[in-house]
């Protein structure tokens, strides 16, 4: 491993370190139980609020468990659960 690679996790530990003291109560508004939901959440969270995106999560992680279910889904069935956020169709492509 190079000496950049430890440069950089030093000083993404150091950045991580300062906002967790400037801002101690920070935390995620989004809900997610695992990366992928948090993956997914955060892509639909564009353009919206996370209260929003907390609202229509539920179902679409429900039908969508896994990242082979999103890659093998129909834009057009995602469309349909996520448009109250707003650019579904964008949104649906990148998901899939």
């Amino acid at each position: 491993m190079g000496s950049g690679i430890r440069d950089e996790t030093k000083r993404a530990e150091y950045i991580n370190e300062v906002l967790a003291e400037t801002y101690p109560d920070a935390h995620c508004e989004l809900d997610f139980t695992n990366a992928l939901e948090l993956t997914v959440a955060t892509l639909l969270s564009a353009q919206t609020t996370d209260v929003r995106v907390n609202q229509v999560t539920p179902k679409l992680f429900a039908a969508y468990p896994t990242a082979e279910d999103y890659a093998q889904a129909d834009e057009k069935d995602i469309e349909d659960i996520i448009r109250p956020l707003g650019l579904a169709p964008s949104k649906s492509k990148r998901l899939v």
